[in-house]
């Protein structure tokens, strides 16, 4: 039996459902894009009309229950891996190449993400704003808003 989905649509997502998606999200917008070859100018623009192979880039993403991993190559070839820590709310970003002026492993970034996950959108260019979704929820009946606080508390 397979559970409805005013049911689901209740049930907020976990924090490491979205940090899984995002992250998978980044590493695709990475993987759709041609990397310069040779490290000289870029290739000439391809004709409209023109098929373009897609090449997999290899991505692949792991979880043990705390730790969640995603790696993948981003525009310039560089291999990269995203590491999520669930419990202390922790991203880093990893950059590894083997040629070229750089080889080596290099952190990229890290930052808290405790309060990126309490974000109701940021850069969201959606179609409806979550305020929006919310309130046509409501609406349906598919989502109980919570009760406003009176001004000044």
């Amino acid at each position: 039996m397979h559970p409805r989905l005013s049911d689901w649509l209740k049930t907020p997502p976990s924090p490491l459902t979205l940090l899984a998606a995002g992250a998978l999200g980044f590493a695709a917008v990475g993987w759709s894009r041609t990397p310069t070859q040779g490290g000289g100018t870029p290739p000439p623009a391809p004709n409209p009309t023109q098929a373009i192979p897609m090449i997999s880039g290899g991505s692949t993403a792991d979880s043990n229950g705390r730790m969640v991993a995603v790696t993948g190559t981003d525009i310039t070839g560089a291999s990269v891996l995203y590491l999520v820590d669930t419990e202390k709310m922790r991203l880093a970003v990893y950059a590894a190449a083997s040629t070229g002026s750089y080889q080596g492993v290099r952190l990229v970034g890290a930052r808290r993400i405790e309060l990126d996950m309490e974000l109701n959108g940021y850069n969201d260019k959606s179609e409806y704003p979550f305020g929006e979704l919310e309130k046509l929820f409501a609406e349906k009946g598919l989502l109980q808003l919570p009760a406003e606080k009176p001004r000044g508390q």
